[in-house]
């Protein structure tokens, strides 16, 4: 009489329906918190405290004490989180440029070309033109130069070798606006009259008569 006996489970077959459970569990959770990860991007400060944790977390699943015999795939998890955290793209800002035109009650819009704020690098620029105001903004809105409107006693757009400049005087100061590239004599001809529709006419000056003598 032959008895048969029921083939011992192998270790491998174990080991990859637990990857592979912990591969789509994993993949079912990126899911559902990507939306609030977007909206956690738009928070610098929050966004670097996410990752800092988020590496923190990966460091410590990577050195956890291997005293249980599957402990080795929370390393290879927290070696991929740790991997994440440095990869993760840096933080977005949450300001929009139709934000920033309300913002400042901006009336029009125009590239300003490259604008160099004293020995700082020269940094791609918007001009937000208000009434009252001319703002050059960088790429993540911030103010590298402010001009009053009521000050301006010209713009002009004029050829600099091979590229093109929008020069604006007020007072006792000069902002330049370099435009480089096949369109930089229209860029620059099209903000020089954007800045000039706002300028404050200057009247004429009448001469005075003399009061004729009786």
């Amino acid at each position: 009489m032959s008895s048969t006996s029921n083939p011992p489970s192998l270790p491998s077959q174990t080991l990859s329906s637990r990857l592979r459970n912990l591969s789509i569990g994993a993949i079912f959770a990126i899911i559902l918190l990507l939306p609030k990860l977007l909206h956690l991007r738009r928070n610098e400060g929050s966004w670097l405290v996410f990752r800092s944790v988020l590496g923190l977390v990966g460091a410590a699943l990577v050195i956890f004490p291997l005293g249980f015999w599957n402990s080795y795939l929370l390393s290879i998890l927290g070696l991929a989180l740790f991997i994440a955290a440095i990869l993760l793209p840096p933080a977005v800002p949450d300001t929009t440029a139709d934000d920033k035109v309300k913002e400042l009650n901006a009336l029009i819009v125009v590239n300003g070309g490259a604008y160099q704020p004293g020995n700082a690098p020269a940094a791609a620029t918007k001009l937000f033109i208000g009434s009252d105001h001319i703002w050059a903004l960088d790429s993540h809105f911030q103010p590298l130069v402010v001009i009053s409107v009521r000050e301006i006693a010209s713009a002009d757009a004029e050829k600099a070798g091979p590229d093109w400049r929008l020069l604006i005087h007020w007072n006792d100061h000069t902002a330049e606006f370099i435009y480089r590239g096949f369109f930089s004599e229209h860029l620059a001809r099209v903000a020089e009259s954007s800045v000039r529709s706002v300028m404050v006419p200057v009247l004429p000056v009448l001469p005075q008569r003399r009061a004729a003598s009786a």
